[in-house]
């Protein structure tokens, strides 16, 4: 493609995107689509030759654009956000024309320098105490498995990876965990049989003397525990963990304390919510998503650790052909995580920052705090429903209660959920609490008003009243 060609082209895209954030809305949130429809629509050969990029664009929106659910769509209510904005997506366009692969100080010293300037605001911003250094991982999956590798490297002296594991070490979590730190426990070589889910209470958060009795039983069974972690806003309900007085009983056991806070660490940029972090100065590392909730299009997974020597210590792989005369003096941050190669994720969180200033993204989520009491107590207030779980965030838990038994309800919230998202307006999903079924209602996509709010109240109002046509 010629410059002439790209630029008229480019154009036309950033006309399309433009165009695409205002008409997302009129669209159907999810695809509907059946499983391979799009895979019967593409050839099965790629082509001899070139093809004009006409083509491939109309392809595009005829063929791609329909098996897309919308996660910018207004009336995204499922799992967490993934958002993204305006200046996040002029900044990616930057980063893909600069084409830079960002592994060390010298491959491109403003995009490490960004780096470490830009997490620095992030920690102030989320009121961290001092300490922490942060690093931009690709996703909250794998910072948890960054911090379960370096826990178990500091629990064996560094001998673990030179080694193996020679002795078995034990992860903790609460029971409403993410299924990220199971699949680190497996991928870090702690094993499965090896991670304990400590029971919760009665708003889903663990229970601190429930983890003390299992760190016993470990120790008196021989085994050693390593590396708890904490969860602020867990997947099911957004319960919040005390980490207070787990970080107790880490630091009398010397074990890693591992903070998620990949959804909910956002609503820390807000002074009164900035409870949810009490106790984090006691933690050895955690995770907060700017792609979820700050307006950060995905990937940027905000990484932060105390002893940073640790971290580097533990990924630190460096052959002469690396090696650079300023290694001594900066930052290479291919030894702060799994991979070699690294995009230029500052960029767009930097641009993001700059574009809203910090009282602007407190006012999104100051709305989307509000949105979701406002959903909450239409659900109070209707007979038919009750909620599931507390909600500090913007996650209301809830399902349609008749008084019928356990198993029916679960039926009956299911067909529930599918007459809502049947209408394509909104888009929820499920999870289930001590073994009930449960629905979800997320907010916290960029575009997201009270308008939209209420639209998916009416609309699950409307399908409860088909489901139970005479409510008591």
């Amino acid at each position: 493609m010629d410059q002439q060609s790209f630029r008229r082209f480019g154009h036309a895209m950033v006309d399309w995107v433009a165009d695409y954030m205002t008409a997302v809305e009129a669209m159907p949130v999810s695809a509907r689509v059946e499983p391979g429809e799009i895979l019967r629509a593409l050839p099965a050969d790629p082509p001899a030759g070139p093809e004009p990029m006409e083509r491939i664009f109309d392809d595009f929106r005829k063929t791609i654009l329909p098996g897309m659910t919308h996660w910018q769509h207004p009336g995204w209510f499922a799992y967490f956000p993934a958002n993204t904005s305006p200046p996040s997506i002029l900044a990616e366009i930057l980063t893909a024309g600069l084409g830079a692969q960002c592994m060390s100080w010298a491959t491109s010293p403003a995009a490490t320098e960004l780096e470490e300037a830009v997490l620095g605001w992030l920690g102030k911003m989320l009121g961290l105490a001092g300490g922490f250094t942060g690093v931009i991982q690709d996703t909250a999956s794998t910072s948890t498995l960054v911090a379960l590798l370096t826990a178990r490297e500091r629990a064996t002296g560094f001998a673990s990876g030179r080694d193996g594991m020679r002795r078995p070490l034990v992860v903790y979590a609460s029971e409403e965990a993410h299924s990220s730190v199971e699949k680190a426990a497996r991928i870090a070589g702690y094993g499965r049989e090896n991670l304990r889910l400590v029971p919760t209470d009665e708003a889903y958060a663990m229970i601190p003397a429930a983890l003390e009795r299992a760190v016993e039983e470990d120790g008196k069974r021989g085994l050693e525990p390593c590396c708890v972690v904490g969860t602020v806003g867990t997947t099911s309900s957004t319960a919040v963990d005390p980490l207070d007085a787990i970080g107790d009983i880490c630091r009398a056991r010397g074990m890693w304390l591992h903070v998620d806070a990949a959804y909910a660490g956002t609503a820390a940029l807000l002074p009164e919510m900035r409870w949810i972090l009490r106790g984090a100065e006691k933690a050895d590392s955690l995770v907060v998503n700017p792609h979820k909730w700050m307006l950060t299009g995905f990937d940027c997974s905000a990484y932060f650790v105390r002893d940073s020597a640790a971290l580097v210590r533990t990924f630190d792989v460096s052959p002469e052909y690396l090696r650079t005369a300023a290694d001594d003096r900066v930052r290479n941050y291919r030894d702060w995580g799994i991979a070699l190669g690294r995009r230029f994720r500052a960029l767009k969180l930097w641009f993001v920052i700059r574009s809203y200033g910090v009282e602007g993204l407190r006012a999104v989520v100051r709305e989307h705090l509000r949105l979701a009491g406002l959903f909450r107590a239409w659900v109070e207030e209707d007979r038919r429903f009750e909620l599931m779980a507390p909600s500090p965030f913007g996650l209301v838990v809830f399902r349609l209660n008749d008084g019928r038994g356990e198993e029916a309800l679960d039926a009956l919230n299911r067909k529930l959920l599918a007459l809502i998202n049947a209408t394509g307006k909104v888009f929820l999903t499920h999870t289930t609490l001590r073994g009930r079924y449960a629905i979800r209602l997320s907010i916290g996509q960029a575009t997201t008003a009270e308008r939209h709010v209420r639209l998916a109240w009416e609309i699950i109002s409307k399908a409860a009243a088909d489901l139970l046509p005479h409510p008591g």
